[in-house]
Parts: structure tokens; sequence; C-alpha cells
């Protein structure tokens, strides 16, 4: 089934997204108006685990939430995920992984996004060779965390992490590596 558009309108767009209204055909036939968030290029995120087997979390300041507890993450700006994922960890942890693996795809919202998302899991970690504090302050990134498999399952249950996208890219991550069948 397909919600036939018969029109769209650009209502707001900037350089990571666009909001378009689209004129749509519900799918009972009636017709509607549908507003769609499309984010410009696809996003990465990775799941960091180190050799004694902690997760690297950042806690982000988020002008939507506040603070949130979550996964390396961001844009590919126009580059191949795998090197999206690479400068996005060593920008948000000051890490480099020697071995990476795409693990997962998928999409923020889809009820009213189109936001595409490529999940890597990256292991054999060290320090990068810059550590850019700076960078981190300037997109709200306030701690970097190693933290316990088992404890990060139960910040997820509890709450603690409550990033949906976070979440989710744990959740292919453990799969990947046989913790959750």
């Amino acid at each position: 089934m397909t919600w036939p558009t018969t029109g769209s309108r650009l209502v707001y767009e900037n350089p990571w997204i666009r909001v378009h209204e689209d004129a749509v055909t519900r799918p009972d036939g009636s017709d509607g108006i549908f507003g769609v968030v499309e984010v410009r290029r696809p996003a990465v995120f990775v799941v960091a685990v180190t050799d004694e087997d902690d997760v690297v979390l950042v806690t982000v300041d988020r002008h939507t939430v506040g603070p949130s507890l979550e996964v390396p993450a961001g844009g590919t700006d126009g580059e191949d995920p795998l090197d999206a994922a690479r400068r996005e960890l060593a920008e948000e942890t000051g890490l480099v992984a020697q071995h990476w693996q795409q693990v997962g795809s998928m999409n923020a919202l889809n009820g009213i996004c189109r936001a595409p998302e490529v999940v890597f899991l990256a292991t054999g970690l060290s320090c990068a060779a810059v550590n850019d504090e700076a960078a981190r302050a300037e997109e709200g990134i306030g701690e970097v965390r190693r933290i316990p498999v088992p404890e990060v399952l139960d910040l997820v249950r509890s709450g603690g992490i409550d990033d949906g996208e976070t979440v989710a890219a744990l959740m292919f991550a453990l799969l990947a590596l046989g913790r959750v069948r």
C-alpha cells in the first residue's frame, strides 16, 4: 500500500534537512496533508567496544532533550559511510579502531522522516593521533564513558539510555557479537 502524492511544497530547508508538506491520498482513500522531514545525507552510528568488553558512549547535550547518553554518531557529509564513521569516532571520543564491521541499517522516525542510517561495530580501539576536546565541546559532548556491556543493557532497561537510535545501534552490534539472540 502506498500513499499517492498529488502535490508537494517545500516549507523549510537548511544544510541538514528539508521539510515538505505533501498532499496525499491516505490508505483509506481520503485526501490529506502529510509533513515529511528529509535528512539530506545518511547518518552513521558507531558502537565501539573495547578489548575489556566496554561500550564507549558519549554524553551529548541535545537542544531538544538535554543530556543524552549515546553512541558516537553523525552525518556522512557526503562521505562514504565507513569514512564518516571513522571520523565521528575520532572526533567524538578521541579513539580510532582497527576493525570495522557494518552491522545494520535503519530509518529514524519513519512515520515522519526519510532518514537513512548505517550502524558500524568498531573494535581494536586505540587513542587517535589528534584528540580534539574543543570539537567535542562545540558539539555539546561533555563526557566520554566506557561502560561494561551488562551495565549498558541495564541502562537501556532502566531508561538511562533513551535515545532510540542508540538503542537500535546497540541491538545491531550485540546481535553481531552474539550477545543477544
